[in-house]
């Protein structure tokens, strides 16, 4: 058997746009009625969600049917959390809060197995189809994708050598810590925070690497995507389910 070919990281490389959606409701339920809805990616959410491993795992394995990727963000850039995410078969993940490249570069040794990197050996698991892939620890890296997620002011003065770092697919803004940071709390459409992030986006874009970012905010993402992010989430499940039921509250 062969592991899944990531068409996410093929498009980044390709500078090919991807839309996504944001989903935090910690349901395979829920997030299998959203996989077929057109979107080329759903960020399966662990750091601002109620999401475990085996709530994670549920619901890989039920997008694994649907022509959609999955993007795995962990709670943090931490090797062991990122360890057993790839065992149960992410192949893409976002780490959050990556202030420096030296936190770039850890993240990196995290997902390559030694002399490359630190990332523990499992013959046996999701990911290598349970033994059937051949020579898994060889070929997986080219299917393994990496996004770091930079959100203050800090990240940003360290933005070129994060970006550089080599294992680094793509850099994500996280615009409402970020907002905070520059001293505008809560206020992601705030001149000053919507033109640092215009700017971090094309730095991004300079260095080679895919730019992604995540707003609700519908003339402010298509901002967004026409200064040049690759992977743009442009929803999240629970505010379209929130606001969709409010509507409809309000009608009757």
């Amino acid at each position: 058997m062969q592991i899944p070919k990531n068409k996410f990281k093929e498009a980044l490389l390709q500078h090919v746009h991807q839309k996504g959606l944001w989903t935090t409701l910690a349901s395979s339920y829920s997030t299998e009625a959203l996989a077929g809805a057109g979107f080329d990616w759903m960020l399966l959410d662990m750091e601002h969600s109620p999401n475990e491993m085996d709530t994670i795992l549920a619901q890989l394995q039920v997008l694994a049917a649907y022509p959609v990727h999955a993007v795995v963000r962990p709670v943090w850039n931490d090797p062991l959390l990122i360890k057993r995410l790839l065992d149960i078969g992410a192949q893409t993940l976002l780490l959050p809060y990556v202030q420096t490249a030296e936190e770039a570069e850890q993240a990196v040794r995290s997902m390559r197995y030694a002399p490359r990197g630190i990332r523990g050996v499992s013959s046996v698991t999701r990911a290598t189809h349970f033994g059937r892939v051949k020579d898994y620890m060889k070929v997986c890296e080219d299917e393994l994708c990496l996004l770091v997620q930079i959100e203050t002011q800090s990240a940003l003065d360290h933005l070129e050598a994060i970006a550089s770092v080599d294992g680094v697919d793509g850099v994500f803004i996280g615009p409402a810590d970020l907002s905070a940071s520059l001293g505008f709390p809560g206020q992601q459409d705030h001149p000053s925070v919507t033109q640092t992030i215009e700017d971090a986006i094309k730095r991004i874009r300079a260095c080679g690497k895919g730019a992604g970012i995540l707003s609700g905010d519908k003339p402010l993402v298509k901002e967004y995507i026409r200064c040049g992010t690759t992977f743009t989430a442009v929803g999240v499940d629970a505010a379209l389910l929130a606001r969709a039921a409010e509507a409809l509250a309000r009608e009757f």
